[in-house]
């Protein structure tokens, strides 16, 4: 079982900060910025705050873990943070250098209802979350403290 980190990330002007993946023979889809968590990672955040350096050239403030999917793969943990500055340019991830990935393009979506109806945003359970809670997403519980002693386990296996 694989454990993975995302980061719902709000810019500075409320957007929602997204990576639209356009691959051969699919249709787009959006993702969060994130990935697995990997052998040298102490924790989930800092998973994490790799992540977002390797995929966006930049750096968030973590407020609080509002999600945590599991799949028949491994578990999937959504952090909700800001970003005050990134740069697709410096992406330094190794997805980045393989054409047959496809594109990961960096967009900003309206943090809206509407705006999250408009993308095909993965998983559809959160895409369903934010879209109800996109006026307060912040004053979404922290699941961090619920989760504690779970949220350890997944980085020391």
């Amino acid at each position: 079982m694989i454990d993975r980190v995302r980061a719902i990330l709000i810019t500075p002007g409320g957007a929602l900060l997204t990576i639209k993946r356009i691959r051969p023979g699919v249709e787009p889809y959006w993702v969060l910025p994130g990935g697995g968590v990997e052998p040298g990672d102490t924790s989930l955040e800092a998973a994490l705050a790799r992540e977002i350096r390797e995929e966006l050239a930049g750096e968030a403030a973590v407020h609080s873990l509002i999600h945590v999917e599991d799949h028949d793969r491994g578990r999937e943990h959504f952090f909700l943070g800001r970003i005050e500055h990134w740069d697709p340019a410096a992406r330094t991830g190794p997805e980045f250098t393989d054409p047959a990935r496809g594109q990961y393009i960096v967009e900003e979506i309206p943090l809206t209802s509407e705006g999250i109806a408009r993308i095909a945003l993965q998983p559809r359970s959160l895409a369903d979350l934010l879209a109800e809670h996109a006026s307060a997403v912040f004053a979404l519980a922290d699941l961090r403290t619920a989760l504690g002693s779970r949220l350890k386990d997944a980085v020391n296996t």
